[in-house]
């Protein structure tokens, strides 16, 4: 089954730039390391349980070579970049596969994979990808390597100095949102979720509880970020809403490296929320939500 949302994928066009801002809005992102034979490498973010990836094409020859060409990911980075895929978490990914079948789900084989640390440890991972039939930006992956060991490439994983701990939900926006939440009901297996109404979004919501993160698909009322982000990229995923121990101290990140003060709203379930918008979050919305 699907635990999690294991990662969310932001795709920039330079890493060190890429490391450099998210440093700034203080996440302990640190190099992950190459792709072997896949032309990309990327660096990350641990949180307790989960973690944010930023990907880059390292090799443009080898990233073609392995059939990046189509893959779409330089034109991704070129019209702005941002977050991709959501990577959900299963724990028997070929049981998931077989699953999604015979639901109808147009979705590939467990493909092994694997990448190495700037350190030499060598990482693995079962992952499969929806197929033309249901083009929708999901990743599933299960973990060869155990979590205790992934989190030891990283020093002072789940460490930030903005205080996040954990993921809480991320979003995919689209035109039409009761179709969009049908499909993605039929892809996960889960009920398809009532709409509430998102407040800071500006957005009609059908949230997936998958384990203790949320996916939701909106569809924007009003401007707001979702409606930026259909306006600028189309349907697709454009946020993510850490948790964190103090919305001061994410907001004193971004002040003290010079960033200009993060927009905050308050929730329909009466938190207060602040987000990093794309400019400043590599083509993404980085949300944070907790107490002050």
């Amino acid at each position: 089954m699907f635990t999690r949302i294991d990662h969310v994928m932001i795709c920039v066009p330079d890493l060190a730039q890429g490391i450099a801002q998210f440093k700034k809005l203080g996440f302990n992102m640190q190099e992950g390391g190459a792709h072997p034979g896949r032309g990309t490498h990327n660096a990350i973010a641990f949180n307790q349980d989960e973690y944010i990836e930023l990907l880059a094409i390292r090799d443009r020859a080898e990233y073609a070579g392995a059939g990046g060409a189509t893959g779409g990911l330089p034109d991704f980075i070129a019209a702005g970049g941002g977050i991709r895929y959501l990577v959900l978490q299963s724990d028997d990914l070929v049981a998931d596969v077989a699953a999604m079948r015979a639901r109808g789900v147009d979705v590939s084989d467990a493909i092994e994979g694997r990448r190495l640390t700037p350190a030499g440890v060598e990482l693995k991972w079962k992952a499969a990808t929806l197929g033309a039939k249901n083009a929708l930006p999901l990743v599933f992956v299960q973990h060869l390597t155990p979590l205790e060991t992934r989190r030891r490439q990283v020093t002072d994983p789940g460490v930030h100095a903005n205080g996040v701990t954990v993921l809480d939900r991320a979003y995919i926006v689209s035109d039409q949102l009761d179709t969009a939440a049908a499909l993605y009901a039929k892809v996960l297996g889960l009920p398809q979720p009532a709409v509430v109404k998102g407040t800071v979004i500006m957005s009609n919501m059908a949230v997936f509880q998958i384990g203790p993160t949320g996916l939701g698909v909106v569809q924007p009322y009003a401007d707001g970020p979702a409606a930026d982000a259909l306006k600028r990229r189309g349907p697709g995923p454009f946020q993510a809403l850490y948790r964190t121990t103090s919305m001061g101290a994410a907001a004193r990140c971004a002040q003290d490296h010079g960033l200009p003060p993060l927009p905050r709203g308050i929730r329909n379930t009466g938190e207060h929320a602040m987000l990093a918008t794309p400019d400043v979050a590599c083509g993404a919305y980085i949300g944070f939500v907790g107490p002050e």
